[in-house]
């Protein structure tokens, strides 16, 4: 069925690419600036409702999350205009770039993960994930959309080139995160103990911080109150138990000149929603009684080895949702 379609997707970008010969290719010694460049002609040629703008690979797969449909179809035909909240990820070494930020829909605003593949001059991957007000887990879109909201500095600093860990270091650290929510057993990677975080390490899931919130100042004491803790303290406390796996997961962007490796994966809960936790003290999810799955977009920000920052991007999508993009890697 995905041959099929992509098939049909290749013959109609074929015709529209015949009909806009003069759209030229992208320079094939793209740089971070050019990278970037094309995020925002891609972006305008989403509210443009226009794909053909773009210089489009014949056998370009497009996805809104994770569906298979023809560019140009979806949030193709909705899309309002753009938001205020843009961070973008390069990867120039292997064509790849990436965008996380806000869009505008319906007269009301969106949070878009956006990663595009370039080869030979040409876009050959679109993947479009999108989390709408409402669609499961916490939700901060309309703060991140407040004008002049950014990300943190410390995302665009450059590593000097004999700090850099290898594109297979970035990465291991990576899915130690997403191996460590899943096991859940507060005791470490490999049962060491340790966690790859920093002291300071933060998240934020859908434009809301989910680590080191402020408690309510009429909270009781000994409260179990998870997005209080730290990233760090939440995994020693096997604090997401509610995880029962964490599946397809890809790692298709390094940004090796900041620190940054972008992710993909699907997020498998509410089979079980009480447990014991690490301390030994009982514990039930309120509401995470249904088989559901969280489509994942993560991006970690890792310092001499260790994750520093998490930004995600996360909509509810059917329970166990096999991802078609290849080069998944099960649970572990």
């Amino acid at each position: 069925m995905r041959s099929k379609t992509i098939v049909l997707c290749a013959g109609g970008m074929l015709a529209a690419l015949a009909a806009h010969a003069s759209i030229g290719p992208i320079p094939l010694n793209c740089d971070r600036a050019c990278l970037e460049g094309v995020v925002d002609q891609t972006l305008a040629a989403m509210v443009a409702h226009d794909p053909k703008r773009l210089p489009l690979s014949a056998d370009l797969v497009y996805t809104e999350n994770d569906q298979i449909m023809p560019v140009g179809d979806g949030f193709w035909k909705t899309a309002e205009g753009i938001g205020n909240y843009k961070h973008i990820f390069a990867d120039p070494e292997f064509g790849q770039v990436a965008f996380m930020g806000t869009m505008r829909e319906a007269g009301s605003v969106l949070l878009l993960s956006l990663r595009l593949r370039l080869q030979l001059g040409r876009i050959t991957e679109m993947e479009a994930v999108y989390y709408r007000q409402g669609g499961g887990g916490p939700s901060g879109i309309a703060n991140l959309d407040k004008p002049g909201y950014k990300a943190e500095d410390l995302w665009f600093k450059s590593i000097p080139p004999s700090q850099r860990l290898s594109r297979q270091e970035m990465i291991s650290i990576a899915d130690a995160y997403f191996s460590g929510l899943q096991k859940n057993d507060g005791k470490g990677v490999n049962g060491t103990g340790t966690y790859p975080f920093t002291n300071d390490c933060n998240r934020i899931e859908n434009g809301a911080p989910t680590t080191n919130v402020p408690r309510p100042a009429n909270e009781p004491p000994n409260t179990i109150n998870g997005f209080a803790m730290d990233c760090l303290s939440q995994f020693k406390l096997g604090f997401y138990f509610v995880v029962q796996n964490i599946h397809h997961r890809r790692y298709p962007l390094v940004d090796s000149e900041r620190g940054v490796v972008w992710s993909h994966a699907v997020f498998d809960q509410g089979t079980v929603n009480s447990g014991v936790l690490s301390d030994g003290r009982p514990y039930t999810f309120r509401g995470f009684n249904r088989p559901s799955s969280i489509l994942v977009t993560e991006a970690f920000l890792i310092q001499n080895g260790k994750i520093r920052r998490v930004e995600m991007v996360g909509p509810s999508v059917p329970y166990h949702l096999n991802s078609g993009w290849p080069g998944g890697l099960s649970g572990n």
